[in-house]
């Protein structure tokens, strides 16, 4: 009767740590993220110059600003090889793993041009030292109405992409790359 219960219990132990053990085929992403890592673009209709450009650091991920004087304007967002001067397509070397091309339809510069934006230092735009996954903020020129950024980042992570109203009458184009897939 002793080998019997031994017996049982070794079956039912076995059993209880089958299903305990088992866990799903994925796992749950990054910080709930569900972000990829594709092209992404926006087609709003504004009229606007670039007047800033800043980051910010948060828990799952790095953000870059770019605040407009105007209205929210289109934009794409891509992983490239490398950046290119507008106009000119110079080579410019970012640090990182990856490089993400920000291309704006809006200069840099008003109807008269004069600059709205005019960074101290164009291969700094920002310091983003001790950042988890930004390495380097560049500006890549303003050329025909659209200006460039390069964002140099760890690896090619996931990116979301996204604008905001205000403060007052402008906008701002905000760019979210995560710390991890």
């Amino acid at each position: 009767m002793k080998k019997f219960f031994t017996w049982l219990a070794a079956v039912v132990l076995a059993a209880v740590l089958g299903f305990a053990v088992q866990a799903p085929a994925w796992a749950a992403p990054y910080c709930g993220l569900t972000w990829g890592s594709l092209a992404k673009s926006g087609q709003d209709a504004g009229t606007a110059s670039v007047t800033n450009v800043r980051t910010g650091q948060h828990y799952c991920f790095d953000r870059l600003v770019v605040d407009l004087n105007g209205p929210a304007v289109s934009y794409t967002v891509q992983y490239v090889p490398r950046i290119e001067q507008e106009g000119s397509g110079a080579f410019i070397p970012v640090r990182g793993g990856a490089r993400l091309h920000v291309s704006i339809k809006a200069p840099s510069y008003d109807q008269n041009g004069n600059p709205t934006y005019n960074p101290a230092d164009r291969n700094e735009l920002s310091n983003v030292s001790g950042y988890q996954t930004f390495r380097q903020v560049v500006s890549a020129g303003s050329f025909e109405g659209y200006t460039s950024l390069g964002l140099g980042v760890r690896g090619r992570l996931p990116f979301r992409v996204f604008t905001l109203d205000g403060p007052g009458t402008g906008s701002r184009l905000v760019i979210d790359v995560a710390h991890f897939w």
